[in-house]
């Protein structure tokens, strides 16, 4: 089976539910999956996802497992021993053959948000992997073998020790067993290049540092739970900070637009915080906004992380890191170029938050061609509420 292992998954999944266990354990949420990939038709595959599916459902976190979350800093103790309890409901997952939307399936997850939370990533991954499987059997190694030393290459002739990659393609890989390839191969032709993986399984096996902080989902719910719309970004940071007191201290910024998330980014959120990560929108611009702000802001950017982490290749890290480097602390988390480069396309495939405690929610991005089926009246309103204009539309990540 795919999954073996409930560690197989991003480290901002462990951390946003210790979050969702101490700040909002009663949260109900729903997510919907998206393919947006044309032509592709996952219903024939339909029975080998829900087999994948019920597999997952019966794994339980081991000793050993919960002795190295146990081991993480910023894991509290009450928050292992549920992990010890633990196990996904199928209950919570609804998978059918939908014909009538792209992909050919639709995948529903609702339930509380304490159980559901851990279903994203290895449900994307079962899913993308199957497709494979069934669609490239044969598909020969040896050139994504050759692909993957071409960026090794790249990022070992870069002559600034400081310049290093990430892993963060668990869920859109081309499989279990590449993405392992990948991990160890980087680790032992550039480790000291690597800063390490969002793959806690991977991170745990290899003695990689695992990444990762908060994902739209978690500021999406605070539109729910928080107080009134409009202070809802500084709500979350605000929770985050309470949770992790300086650990895990990357803000994510696109979740209703770069321009809303400075307005609310405030004195008291620029020293606070180490980083911002940047998921949409034109890099550069970004970057240049983000260290205008950190000026205006009269704090030093330099000892600031700047985390790159949409649509990366190794030829855009290198130009990033040209622009940046000595004006921030940049940082580059590399997702399906790096574990799902062999030759041919991979699959576009989402699962996003839709609705928390019964309300929609939405992401607005800066990257107009992402589209997610959020409710288009909220994401108006959202709209509205934020000061996003109409060119930035709601969005998958």
């Amino acid at each position: 089976m795919i999954i073996q292992s409930l560690l197989d998954t991003d480290l901002y999944k462990f951390s946003m539910m210790q979050v969702v266990l101490h700040q909002f354990p009663g949260a109900h949420v729903e997510y919907r999956f998206k393919c947006r990939t044309r032509g592709v038709d996952l219903s024939p595959y339909y029975d080998e996802i829900c087999e994948e599916v019920r597999h997952l459902c019966t794994l339980r976190f081991t000793r050993d497992e919960l002795d190295y979350l146990r081991a993480l800093r910023f894991m509290k103790s009450d928050y292992v021993d549920l992990l010890r309890l633990f196990q996904l409901d199928e209950g919570f997952i609804d998978i059918r053959r939908a014909p009538e939307v792209e992909g050919g399936i639709d995948i529903h997850i609702h339930g509380p948000w304490l159980h559901t939370i851990l279903f994203e990533v290895p449900v994307l991954a079962i899913v993308s992997e199957v497709w494979f499987r069934n669609n490239h059997p044969d598909l020969d190694k040896a050139e994504g073998m050759r692909r993957l030393r071409d960026k090794i290459e790249l990022v070992r002739h870069q002559p600034d020790p400081e310049f290093k990659i990430s892993d963060f393609g668990t869920r859109r890989r081309f499989s279990h067993g590449w993405q392992q390839v990948v991990v160890e191969t980087l680790k032992r032709e550039i480790a000291p290049r690597v800063a390490g993986t969002s793959n806690v399984l991977f991170a745990r096996q290899y003695g990689m540092v695992p990444l990762g902080t908060m994902a739209h989902e978690y500021l999406q719910a605070c539109q729910a739970v928080g107080p009134r719309l409009r202070d809802t970004q500084r709500f979350a940071f605000d929770k985050w900070a309470e949770e992790y007191r300086g650990d895990l201290g990357i803000a994510l910024t696109d979740v209703c637009g770069m321009d809303a998330f400075l307005r609310d980014f405030d004195l008291f959120f620029c020293k606070l915080f180490d980083g911002v990560r940047h998921d949409s929108g034109d890099p550069f611009e970004w970057g240049e906004k983000m260290l205008a702000h950190y000026n205006r802001m009269r704090v030093d950017a330099r000892g600031k992380t700047f985390v790159f982490s949409d649509s990366l290749n190794v030829p855009l890290c290198i130009e990033l890191y040209e622009r940046f480097k000595g004006r921030c602390k940049p940082g580059f988390g590399l997702g399906t170029n790096l574990t799902n480069d062999l030759g041919v396309d991979p699959l576009q495939i989402v699962i996003k938050m839709t609705r928390c405690n019964g309300q929609p929610v939405a992401k607005i991005s800066d990257t107009p061609e992402k589209t997610m089926d959020y409710d288009p009246s909220y994401v108006t309103y959202l709209r509205e509420v934020f000061q996003v204009p109409e060119v930035a539309v709601d969005t998958g990540d």
